[in-house]
């Protein structure tokens, strides 16, 4: 879903530009509550892991391509503001030095990959983290649906973004289907991997999960209120 130089107008990416700015900006600050010494680490290797997903990238059409995001498998695992800061350096380093992405449109990247696919992913799985049972193996399923989610979202916003401020002689309909489509079968795809690398990350050390961190204080205070009965 990399946007090229270009392809939106001026005004829009500038304001795009300023929402991505903004949300760094406050996820600096919101990262310090979700990482410590012993989670700290676990950040540079969600984000190198989100580098290597996103270079695979499949073409869209209509100018674009579409490829893995991550946003909520970063958040799942590192919090949704140190997903922010994870993704936006992905995409950073990808414009500046591997010309995947315009350097003008990164504020729009950013809003679409490192802030869209996060709010929307994270929202979905802490809505059905709340309603599943409590178990350590449905944190899995849960950020495997919020990434199903969050991916064609993503598209659909860009969709908009392009009716609003589109600089390219392409047909609404055409953009719309076409981004749609072929992400919702990428959001398939996402999903799969993102239950995989959840799940095995659950199974080995619950502990540096943060969406799992509920949950184990909850079993925490079980075991405790157990032992005083």
């Amino acid at each position: 879903m990399h946007v090229p130089d270009g392809f939106l107008d001026a005004p829009t990416s500038v304001a795009t530009g300023v929402v991505a700015a903004t949300a760094v900006a406050l996820s600096l600050r919101g990262a310090r509550r979700e990482l410590d010494d012993r989670t700290a680490p676990a950040a540079g290797l969600v984000a190198t892991f989100v580098f290597a997903a996103q270079m695979i990238n499949f073409p869209v059409g209509a100018g674009t391509s579409g490829h893995l995001m991550g946003g909520a498998l970063a958040a799942v695992l590192v919090g949704p503001w140190t997903a922010v800061l994870c993704l936006s350096v992905v995409l950073a380093v990808q414009a500046l030095l591997m010309a995947d992405g315009g350097i003008t449109a990164l504020g729009t990247n950013i809003t679409l990959i490192g802030i869209v696919t996060v709010v929307v992913g994270y929202g979905v799985f802490v809505g059905l983290r709340r309603v599943l049972p409590k178990r350590l193996g449905m944190v899995a399923p849960a950020a495997a649906v919020g990434a199903l989610v969050s991916v064609p979202v993503a598209a659909l916003v860009f969709t908009v973004l392009f009716a609003i401020g589109g600089n390219v002689p392409v047909d609404l309909g055409a953009v719309l289907t076409a981004m749609l489509g072929w992400h919702t079968v990428i959001g398939i795809g996402e999903a799969v991997v993102t239950g995989l690398v959840v799940a095995s990350v659950v199974a080995a050390r619950p502990d540096l999960v943060h969406g799992a961190r509920p949950l184990l204080v909850e079993r925490e205070l079980e075991l405790r209120t157990g032992v005083v009965r």
